[in-house]
């Protein structure tokens, strides 16, 4: 008979009995009633009252007895924490059994039991465990450390289990290796703290690829997430583990082959994009990733979720393989749409045809949401390969005679996106579109109809009668129906204002007076006026000509892109969100990837989450249509972005109002009112003067360093137009020094910069100043001043900051780093008193150290060298022969920043401490002198 009989017991007094069964002489009736006690347990009865007695059975050498105990111990030691001491010493005595499974059932049990009172006795038995001759042992006490640590990890720091777990990387059993590392994995995650004391480096990220060989698949993957966390010094260190890793891409276990692949895109960013090797490597990518979709189709969606994200990042890896993202009959809805969104990103001139035959194929499925994302895609085809637009506009006219209600729907929606791309190109095909109007029933679908019925009025005779039929139920229309509705009576009144009177007035009666929607009636009123004050001004500003709509409108935005390839084969990529998004108490640490060793950006390519007003270089051209992201786009705010500036006709006629006047530009203003460490949680802003000790440091000022320029925009992203910049500060200035290269074939000019809010408030002081238009193959170099007066928003990583520029090609997005060094004023200077006193009130445990390696500098030339980037010694002290610096610098926002360096004469290692308000500064101001040391 099965265990299942203890679950049919429904006698009452039955706890009296198990009291008495479990103080029984005989082994076998005793095993017979912990059976019954922890089957009562598991479904839901209270069986506490038995604790003593459970935990006298402890004393036995059966290990399934024992087994049974621990588990009732676990559930019931939080409830009864005084009665759960009894079992220490058998744990203790358990710990150091003969039986290896006995003393890891014990050191496993006791990390379980999350009780405070118990986690004082786990040290010693742990300490024991993790040197403990069997690897079984070791490999439980390496998680039992993990466990530990989420229950007190100030205790695992003090009692030094986490250098203990980081000795244990070095084990002989590749099993321990990689219970070790999944144990720091997790403490990293949760602990900030414990990243100086588990940091990786190049000796043991070679001790895990040496296990990695040789442990189970799920050690393989936790050894590999391990890998990809870790930085590689130069491109042939990353060259080399990419090597040692590639094997696991032929593995049998997906998530194993989904690791790898994530460790491979990550170190492929700091070689050579165009080497030999990297050619290999996406040549190596793609068998596994096509592997994977022969899996079940839950594993399919998986890797599907994950190939989504490879292809934005790198589509030449899938390239040659489109035919393997073609729908399957008996594929589920989730995997059908999932293939193709990849179908169209991978879509290019060679392989269009073959995309559209298969496209039209999906439009005569029965499943009407993929039919719908099928007629959406051809019209995103067409978007986005121009020479095959004719094509899919034929095959949409071609799907719009089936009259299959919800395809004509979609493919009015997607037409008039054609239209939008390709103006007075098709409007052949309008008279067809008007056939099936009264078929519109959805939204979308009937305000697309209207879009185009007032784009084109002057060549639709009827235009007046078939607005006029929407009009009759306005009421009742969908609030976007609405809106375009009334702008293309609007349009269609200022194309033939003599018959049309009527119309516009009714829809403006209707639009501000009947209606409670906001929108609507300010859009009402916007017209109305403009209509009744300067009809010409008002077909200036309606009628004006329409920007092109870009190719991919559901690209992620490229940081956020680049820090889900970070979480590759997790959760994070198949939700495309970064995991602080629904992950609770997750560390808000952000993970990117490597820079470039040789070249490319060191942060990524950052789309702005907010565009303010564009500063222009004051070069007038003519008016060219601009590229710019459609309606559904992260960075759509854009559209209202005055890109070519009004004309003085506009100026003058149209915009009288007073709260028409010309924005601000951020650099005049502080939009917060207040300094950074308002939201750094920092402390005083006010102004410090300077301390006027007069010592030997204060002679002439000479200029700081000015770290060498980086790519910050490459001619690939830009369009021919490639940035190069660095930052430098002068005479109590910020300055952006930049170099501007046009590698297209035509002229730029009309350039203009704008900054996203940043943590600085960092914004253009001045316009771009460079010779326009800039020939191709021409280069100039200008020195944009900044102020610190912009806009504040606190940015991950600190020191990030995003900005837009302009031409008269586009807009095009970068992001690079600003050096901190470069934010310290010149009066940050203390005097010793307020030294003193100001270190004293920062609290002790704001005090970080760091260690700044190999400086060739005496005390004198490291005070001198700094000081000339205002960090100013304020005092020197000589103890035990070792020369101590106090030093202190102020940043532009107010917030001050104590130091003292240690420098022992023979020894090119200082120790550097920090004390601040705000410890979110610590990292770059480290970075600052650690930079200013070395150059």
């Amino acid at each position: 008979m099965t265990d299942s009989k203890y679950f049919t017991t429904t006698k009452k007094g039955e706890i009296f009995e198990l009291k008495a069964e479990l103080n029984s002489d005989k082994k076998e009736k005793k095993k017979e009633a912990v059976k019954k006690v922890i089957a009562s347990m598991t479904v839901g009865k209270d069986v506490s009252a038995l604790f003593p007695d459970v935990v006298n059975c402890m004393q036995t050498d059966n290990l399934e007895l024992k087994k049974l105990v621990y588990l009732y111990l676990m559930n019931y030691a939080k409830s009864q924490p005084d009665m759960a001491i009894m079992a220490v010493n058998t744990f203790v005595k358990d710990c150091e059994d003969a039986n290896p499974l006995i003393r890891a059932l014990a050191v496993r049990t006791m990390g379980c039991i999350r009780v405070d009172k118990i986690t004082e006795y786990l040290c010693e038995p742990l300490r024991k465990c993790l040197k403990d001759e069997d690897p079984y042992v070791r490999k439980t006490a390496a998680v039992c450390v993990a466990k530990l640590h989420d229950i007190n990890s100030q205790l695992v720091e003090d009692q030094g289990f986490l250098d203990a777990l980081r000795d244990l990387l070095s084990d002989s059993n590749p099993m321990v290796v990689a219970n070790a590392v999944a144990a720091i994995s997790e403490i990293l995650d949760t602990s900030p703290t414990a990243q100086q004391v588990l940091e990786m480096n190049s000796v043991t990220i070679n001790k895990l690829l040496t296990a990695l060989n040789e442990c189970t698949e799920w050690g393989q993957v936790f050894i590999l997430d391990s890998i990809s966390n870790y930085t590689p010094k130069d491109d042939k260190e990353a060259q080399s583990i990419s090597e040692r890793v590639t094997p696991r891409l032929a593995h049998a276990n997906a998530a194993v082959v989904l690791s790898a692949i994530k460790v491979v895109m990550k170190y492929m960013e700091m070689l050579e994009p165009n080497s030999e090797y990297v050619t290999m490597l996406v040549k190596k990518l793609a068998p596994p990733l096509v592997t994977l979709l022969s899996a079940e189709p839950e594993i399919q969606y998986v890797a599907l979720r994950n190939i989504n994200l490879i292809v934005q990042k790198r589509s030449d890896i899938l390239k040659n393989e489109m035919k393997v993202f073609f729908v399957k009959y008996n594929d589920p809805i989730y995997v059908k749409l999932e293939k193709l969104d990849i179908m169209i990103r991978l879509t290019n001139q060679s392989n269009i045809a073959q995309v559209l035959a298969e496209l039209k194929e999906y439009a005569t499925e029965v499943d009407v949401d993929f039919v719908r994302k099928s007629v959406r895609a051809i019209g995103r085809c067409a978007i986005k390969v121009e020479q095959a637009a004719e094509r899919c506009v034929s095959t949409l006219l071609d799907l719009i005679q089936t009259k299959v209600n919800y395809v004509v729907q979609e493919a009015i929606v997607v037409i008039k996106d054609i239209f939008r791309k390709y103006p007075n190109k098709y409007e052949s095909i309008i008279a067809t579109l008007c056939e099936n109007l009264d078929t519109l029933d959805e939204p979308e679908a009937r305000a697309s109809m209207i879009w185009i019925i007032g784009e084109y009025a002057e060549r639709i005779d009827n235009a007046d009668e078939l607005l006029e039929s929407f009009l009759e139920g306005f009421q009742d229309e969908n609030a976007q129906v609405q809106l375009q509705l009334l702008t293309a009576i609007v349009k269609l009144f200022l194309k033939r204002p003599t018959n049309t009177q009527e119309l516009v007035q009714q829809v403006l009666s209707l639009s501000t007076q009947d209606s409670d929607n906001p929108d609507l009636r300010d859009r009402g009123y916007i017209y109305w006026r403009l209509l009744s004050t300067d009809p010409a001004a008002a077909k200036e500003v309606v009628l004006a000509a329409k920007p092109l709509i870009s190719e991919e409108t559901d690209l992620i935005e490229p940081t956020l892109l680049d820090e889900l390839i970070c979480h590759i084969s997790s959760l994070a990529s198949v939700y495309h969100r970064p995991p602080n998004n629904f992950v609770e108490g997750r560390s808000s640490l952000r993970r990117s990837l490597p820079p470039r060793s040789a070249s490319g950006n060191n942060v990524g390519d950052a789309v702005p989450e907010e565009v303010l007003q564009m500063q222009n270089s004051g070069q007038s051209s003519a008016p060219q249509a601009t590229v710019i992201p459609g309606a559904d786009s992260l960075i759509g705010d854009l559209l209202d972005m005055d890109l070519g500036g009004p004309s003085s006709y506009q100026q003058n006629q149209m915009f009288q109002t007073p709260s028409a006047q010309p924005v601000q530009t951020t650099a005049g203003i502080d939009l917060l009112g207040e300094g950074l460490d308002s939201l750094l949680g920092g402390g005083s802003t006010a102004g410090d003067a300077l301390g006027g000790l007069g010592d030997i440091f204060s002679g002439g000022q000479s200029s700081s360093y000015v770290p060498p320029q980086e790519v910050f925009l490459p001619a690939n992203k830009g369009k021919g137009l490639e940035i190069s910049g660095t930052f430098a500060r002068r005479n109590g200035q910020v300055f952006m020094e930049l170099t501007f290269t046009n590698k297209a074939m035509q002229a730029m000019g009309d350039l203009g910069i704008q900054f996203n809010k940043n943590s600085f408030g960092l914004a253009p002081a001045a316009p771009i100043n460079i010779p326009s238009p800039l020939p191709p193959n021409g280069s100039a170099s200008t020195s944009l001043p900044l102020s610190t007066t912009g806009a504040v928003q606190k940015m991950e990583p600190l020191l990030a900051l995003q900005a837009a520029i302009k031409n008269n090609i586009g807009v095009f997005y970068f992001s690079c780093t600003v050096p901190l060094h470069v934010l310290f004023t010149e009066d940050g200077e203390m005097d010793k008193k307020e030294f003193l006193s100001t270190w004293k009130e920062i609290p002790s445990q704001n005090e970080e150290q760091y260690t700044i390696t190999n400086v060739q500098h005496s005390a004198d030339s490291v005070s001198q060298k700094l000081r000339n980037s205002n960090i100013f010694t304020i005092a020197k002290r000589n103890v035990e022969g070792q020369d101590m610096l106090y030093q202190s610098l102020k940043l532009t926002n107010g917030i001050k920043v104590l130091a003292e360096l240690k420098i022992q004469p023979g020894n090119n290692n200082f120790v550097l401490s920090l004390k601040c308000r705000a410890l979110d500064i610590y990292a770059g101001v480290q970075l600052a002198y650690d930079t200013i040391l070395h150059n």
